[in-house]
């Protein structure tokens, strides 16, 4: 009879506890993205306009952002994992078997800037903040999932980082400066970051 009921006291705790903790890693990201909005921000007010690609740099931009913005944010030295407001916990990296908070190729972030600046792909690199339209609809840094979509929160397919699927929901922070956790469109062929979403979705890529 103890037994049976130190065994549904377990059943019972143990979601709770890992709901918990999904819930704390999900605030840690929102925090995280929050300062990391500002400081993107920040470089804008005093440069005149958003990151971009720096001349001679074949690096994307939308992961070096970073080492454009993170002095605002009192990081000085060479990246690393030890950049912690740019690691997400729940961040469970992609094609590497590896967090893009601890990967090189990533820049050491889990948080990509809305400046894929390839051919056809919307985006803000180097827009002057006064030129972009609707600030609270626009994004500005994200989750990297936010680009797939899928989901390091509430995700639908578990650990996996297939297949994509339409409203994963994601961290995401916004021109005007808020932050929010937000659905993700997708088409079912085509990768989110490709394209605007269709009406009814609280976000863009484009600042047009």
């Amino acid at each position: 009879m103890v037994m049976a009921g130190l065994t549904l006291i377990t059943a019972i705790a143990l979601p709770l506890l890992a709901n918990a903790r999904s819930r704390q890693r999900q605030a840690q990201c929102t925090g995280n993205l929050q300062r990391i909005t500002g400081a993107v921000l920040t470089f804008a007010e005093d440069n005149g306009r958003l990151p971009e690609t720096e001349s001679g740099a074949r690096r994307p931009l939308w992961w070096f952002y970073k080492e454009q913005v993170k002095g605002n944010l009192d990081l000085r030295s060479p990246s690393s994992p030890a950049d912690k407001v740019f690691g997400c916990p729940s961040d469970r990296g992609y094609e590497e078997a590896k967090p893009f908070r601890l990967s090189a190729k990533s820049d050491y972030t889990s948080y990509v800037f809305n400046g894929v600046n390839l051919p056809g792909f919307p985006n803000i690199a180097g827009r002057t903040v006064a030129s972009i339209n609707e600030p609270v609809r626009t994004l500005l840094v994200m989750e990297w999932p936010a680009h797939a979509p899928l989901s390091w929160h509430r995700s639908r397919t578990g650990a996996k980082n297939e297949p994509f699927y339409n409203d994963a929901e994601n961290v995401v922070g916004f021109v005007d400066g808020h932050v929010d956790f937000i659905p993700i469109y997708y088409d079912g062929m085509n990768a989110a970051d490709t394209r605007d979403p269709i009406p009814g979705y609280k976000y863009k890529y484009s600042g047009d």
